[in-house]
């Protein structure tokens, strides 16, 4: 009994030692917990969204008072014509637009009967849905509020309208958030693991003393997956229209550009991870737990980033899954060209350059 007590002993002592295993035992949790006890929310907080006051009575501005008092919304704009309306909910921030018709405070006055138009992006069609019960809420508190002053009943009748998603399917929002998860992960761990497989079985050493240089030994290992991959893209985008019947609205080589970068990003990341670790396993762990995590939380095809405390928001940015899914949304559900997507574009460009010279000059020409 004395010498098992004795090799616990030397079992605690050797856990205790090791800094990465207090870390996994320790850390883990508390970052997981932290971040998915904020990220894990149903509730939709300070959605942006735009006001079309066309009356600008009494009952309008004390309507637009409560919306912009409460938690859930934050009025980004007024708007004045219902193009402004249409290029503010296109450029992707803007979750709700709320239209207030001339003469409504005379409408609801004189004849008891009085209409908002609420129009949704119901790309999203879980967020649409929770934003248009928040804003009715705010209608009918007012409505009731009106109401106790008077001894005739007055209505006021929301006009809903969902905005490129009409019969609030959940493909919309899917896709777009699969192809960026199943590119992400097939890119990153498929391109780690094939290189670090070299420096394992020893071949790398040959590779590095054959006549070609290192960019095009890594360049050499990272096609055959970009072509793969595309064909993923081709087989995602067949099923969505012919399966799911979700067409793609926009322009199909625009699509088929973008995810080509976003591809390419990935396997840079892919060639970055090889780099840093010298086993199979690190590098598959590192894929799968370090990219499948951030690109299901931080992407915003699950859990709505504004929802999120501003650490995490930040955290976002440099998520490439984030970026490429407001592209392939942009494109495939709203139809829209590269004129809306040039920020997301040059985000991902720069996340690939940059990701690329770290490799480059990470990758030792001699294995120790």
């Amino acid at each position: 009994m004395k010498q098992f007590v004795i090799f616990i002993r030397k079992e605690f002592a050797h856990v205790l030692r090791d800094r990465k295993t207090l870390l996994i035992l320790f850390g883990m949790p508390v970052v997981q917990i932290l971040i998915f006890g904020f990220a894990l929310t149903s509730e939709v907080k300070d959605a942006r969204i735009v006001i079309m006051d066309q009356a600008r009575d009494a009952a309008s501005r004390q309507i637009i008072s409560k919306i912009e008092a409460s938690r859930y919304f934050e009025v980004d704009k007024t708007v004045r014509s219902n193009q402004e309306m249409k290029e503010a909910l296109k450029q992707g921030d803007i979750r709700l637009a709320v239209i207030f018709p001339a003469n409504f405070n005379y409408d609801l006055v004189h004849q008891n009967d009085a209409r908002i138009q609420v129009i949704a992006d119901a790309t999203d069609p879980n967020n649409a849905t929770t934003l248009i019960s928040y804003i009715n809420a705010i209608i009918q508190d007012y409505e009731a509020d009106f109401n106790k002053t008077n001894n005739v009943p007055y209505r006021i009748l929301p006009e809903i309208r969902f905005l490129y998603n009409p019969e609030l399917k959940g493909a919309p929002n899917y896709v777009p958030g699969v192809m960026a998860l199943v590119l992400m992960l097939v890119c990153v761990m498929m391109t780690a693991v094939s290189i670090v497989k070299e420096k394992e079985t020893g071949t790398m050493e040959i590779l590095l003393v054959s006549p070609f240089s290192p960019l095009k030994i890594i360049v050499a290992k990272a096609v055959p997956y970009l072509i793969l991959s595309l064909v993923n893209v081709v087989t995602i985008l067949l099923l969505s229209v012919f399966v799911l019947d979700l067409p793609v609205n926009g322009n199909i080589f625009l699509l088929f550009a973008e995810s080509t970068l976003f591809i390419i990003t990935c396997l840079v990341i892919g060639i970055f991870i090889s780099v840093k670790t010298n086993t199979m396993q690190v590098a598959m762990l590192i894929s799968l737990m370090g990219m499948m995590l951030p690109t299901i939380l931080f992407s915003g095809f699950m859990f709505p980033i504004e929802n999120m405390p501003l650490p995490l928001q930040l955290i976002s940015n440099v998520i490439p899954a984030k970026w490429y899914y407001i592209i392939v949304k942009d494109i495939m559900i709203k139809g829209l060209g590269l004129g809306a997507i040039w920020k997301e574009t040059l985000i991902l460009a720069g996340i690939t350059i940059f990701m690329l010279v770290i490799s480059l000059k990470s990758f030792k020409i001699r294995l120790s």
